[in-house]
């Protein structure tokens, strides 16, 4: 149970690192406008996401089975119903259960290190977006003020065909 599990975090560690430095790609390529670098970078994440889900799936199964083995040796019958990563580990030999522990923090310190990121990237866009809706909202006084749908709900201007006079 210990080399599995040690290996599946490692592969989850290694995926949150490719992430976080895809992310950081990513964050680049919308701030210099390279949208070819950008849609390869979510693609590449894309990618990073369904590989982790499998190690998350597989993970399960493995707390799962420890589980049961746990339960029928008499450890304990204090478990919760998802078999936790720490009470886990608790049954394992000090040297072996410092060694998960200090691979499981660390993949979390990285994911939680590719959550900043994406909001930060998040806020950064939300900011540009409100940015040129009001730009838009200000240039373009004939489009009047807000429109709704029939359902009531706003209803944003197209400005796909949109065209500027860079020579204000």
């Amino acid at each position: 149970m210990y080399e599995k599990c040690r290996d599946i975090l490692l592969r989850e560690f290694e995926l949150i690192q490719n992430a976080v430095n895809i992310q950081e790609k990513t964050r680049l390529a919308v701030t210099e406008k390279e949208w070819t670098a950008f849609e390869e970078n979510i693609s590449a994440m894309n990618g990073i996401e369904i590989k982790l889900n499998d190690l998350e799936n597989e993970r399960e199964k493995l707390f799962e089975v420890a589980k049961t083995l746990i339960h029928q040796k008499n450890f304990s019958n204090t478990l919760d119903a998802k078999g936790s990563f720490h009470t886990l580990v608790s049954f394992l030999p000090e040297d072996q259960k410092e060694e998960l522990t200090s691979i499981y923090r660390s993949l979390k310190m990285e994911a939680f290190k590719l959550r900043i990121a994406n909001e930060s990237l998040a806020v950064y866009i939300n900011g540009v977006k409100n940015t040129l809706r009001e730009f838009i909202d200000i240039a373009c006084v004939d489009r009047g003020g807000k429109m709704y749908t029939k359902n009531g709900k706003p209803f944003s201007h197209n400005v796909s065909s949109f065209v500027l006079n860079q020579s204000f």
